[in-house]
């Protein structure tokens, strides 16, 4: 009822905010039903299996190349373009070695492709296993250490909004990932790694910001909101550059780097998106719902201290 007041009566900036908030609940919500309901699509670094790179001296088409496989390959396989003429080839972990044998030796046989086998390795589902502990176990630590680091650095409803909205952004990103049926591999992994570090940089400086203000006494007189909202319009402009100068890097290495780290700049992508959206809607809407107020950063002193303020 108080959330509902504080949007009916607020400011544009706060109604805003509560909108976006409101907004978020429902598409981390969504996330996890798809997460739940599809899983992701864990990559060859976590399920194990075939890995064969090969070269064509000739130019061939992916989608052609992909068909005359399927011709000669009875299991489930993903082809990709590494380069000019050079594909890479995941076979699932249940296709035999006779299977890799019948399509290998039909692409090289085949005048019109003529392949040549670069390396043809298998990784087991213990290395996949191991990888998949050790990347959840990173992701974690990271996890730890923010926590500690905001839960010091400032006051406890604020570190509960960055958190929060740092779990957000991953939440959505993995959503993005199991929606799309996109390849989940350990290059993706490290961007999950990076949303977190980048993620709390827009929250920490509107954070930064909104106890600046609280600190400042002139503004005792306004609204934790009225705060929060001129917190964000000071910070607004830094933020959207950054994200912008970002976002561009980003974008350039989603579509010049190719095919082996496309994964790793959509999440990059998604992640620096969301996570300058749950800055604001997030990280400084919800610390106002706890009871965020110029209160919480007034220095408390002693019975002595305050004795000789109060005399004549």
């Amino acid at each position: 009822m108080h959330m509902l007041n504080t949007f009916l009566k607020g400011e544009a900036g706060t109604r805003l905010r509560f909108s976006g908030m409101l907004l978020s609940t429902i598409l981390v919500l969504l996330s996890v039903f798809t997460i739940s309901q599809k899983g992701l699509n864990f990559g060859l670094d976590f399920t194990g299996g075939y890995l064969t790179e090969f070269t064509t001296s000739q130019g061939v088409e992916l989608k052609q190349l992909e068909q005359f496989i399927t011709k000669n390959h009875n299991g489930e396989f993903e082809l990709t373009a590494q380069g000019n003429n050079h594909f890479q080839l995941r076979e699932a972990p249940s296709g035999s070695t006779a299977n890799s044998n019948d399509w290998q030796s039909a692409i090289t046989q085949n005048a019109d492709i003529n392949a040549e086998v670069l390396s043809s390795a298998y990784i087991g589902s213990q290395v996949g296993d191991e990888l998949f502990e050790q990347g959840c176990l990173a992701l974690f630590s990271a996890m730890v250490a923010v926590m500690l680091y905001l839960a010091v650095r400032f006051e406890w409803r604020l570190a509960v909004g960055s958190v929060v909205a740092l779990v957000h952004d991953l939440l959505l990103v993995l959503g993005l990932f199991s929606l799309l049926s996109i390849e989940f591999n350990l290059t993706v992994l490290a961007s999950l790694l990076a949303i977190i570090g980048y993620s709390l940089n827009d929250s920490i400086i509107v954070g930064d910001r909104v106890r600046e203000l609280l600190r400042v006494k002139s503004n005792n007189a306004l609204s934790p909101a009225s705060i929060i909202n001129n917190a964000i319009k000071s910070t607004l402009t830094r933020t959207l550059i950054t994200s912008g100068t970002t976002l561009a890097t980003v974008a350039s290495v989603w579509l010049l780097a190719g095919a082996p780290l496309q994964g790793f700049a959509i999440a990059l992508f998604t992640g620096i998106v969301v996570g300058t959206f749950s800055s604001i809607c997030i990280a400084a809407t919800l610390p106002e719902l706890l009871g965020l107020s110029a209160k919480n950063y007034e220095e408390k002193q002693d019975a002595e201290t305050q004795a000789l303020l109060d005399m004549p």
